[in-house]
């Protein structure tokens, strides 16, 4: 039985980041994964629908902020899983963003790979086991 790979977006800014971690990802769960790339949250909304499984959310962008976003892909698609990924530490933006309905909220510094990877395994694996 052939099964569907995992649709995730990664929505950040800051492009070496974003190879980066696409590269480890792809690397880590290879035909397990689809992952598309955006530089800003307007780009990647005319993408999000029921296929969307995984996104992985930068707070701070040009244009409009994560939340915003995370609100219009909730809004999309409810079944989403979106991380929020900031370097803003500050308690109220984490709380704002999981009331908006991120699954979790990293904050980019010391250690921040490992949550990220932690995170999209669990979403990988659950979703693998439900195919």
């Amino acid at each position: 039985m052939k099964i569907q790979p995992i649709n995730l977006y990664i929505i950040d800014d800051n492009k070496l980041m974003v190879l980066d971690l696409k590269v480890y990802l792809k690397h880590k769960f290879g035909e397990h994964i689809n992952i598309t790339t955006f530089e800003n949250g307007e780009s990647c909304l005319a993408l999000i629908d029921k296929e969307t499984h995984v996104v992985i959310l930068d707070y701070f962008m040009t244009g409009k902020n994560g939340i915003d976003i995370l609100k219009k892909i909730k809004t999309t698609n409810p079944k989403t899983e979106v991380i929020m990924l900031s370097t803003n530490e500050k308690m109220a933006v984490a709380i704002e963003a999981f009331r908006a309905g991120a699954k979790d909220y990293v904050v980019k510094g010391v250690g921040y790979w490992k949550k990220i990877i932690n995170l999209v395994k669990k979403e990988v694996s659950s979703l693998i086991a439900l195919s």
